[in-house]
């Protein structure tokens, strides 16, 4: 059986200005693996991090065609989650993982 990283379940932090908004909120929001589910979620960021989690939505952003001067592209869809952290308590994303 093979040996599951804790931050295999985390890429990266999403850093918009709607997510910077979220964070007054004690939300934060990561892009996450297509595989990743709430119950593993919330185990590896309490243990990466350090806090407790309340609350996890999870949301999928489709594949999508747009036009780019005058060309069909594609953009390929990801999987994001909005964790909802304890009153209180917050993640420095400018420290890095």
């Amino acid at each position: 059986m093979e040996k599951i990283h804790l931050y295999d379940k985390i890429l990266y932090p999403v850093v918009t200005e709607k997510s910077t908004n979220l964070s007054e909120l004690n939300k934060i929001v990561f892009k996450v693996p297509d595989a990743a589910n709430k119950k593993n979620l919330k185990k590896n960021i309490e243990k990466i991090f350090k806090v407790n989690v309340t609350k996890i939505n999870i949301i999928n952003k489709q594949n999508r065609t747009k036009v780019t001067r005058g060309r069909k592209v594609k953009v390929s869809g990801y999987k994001k989650a909005i964790i909802t952290l304890k009153k209180g308590q917050s993640i420095d994303l400018t420290t890095g993982i």
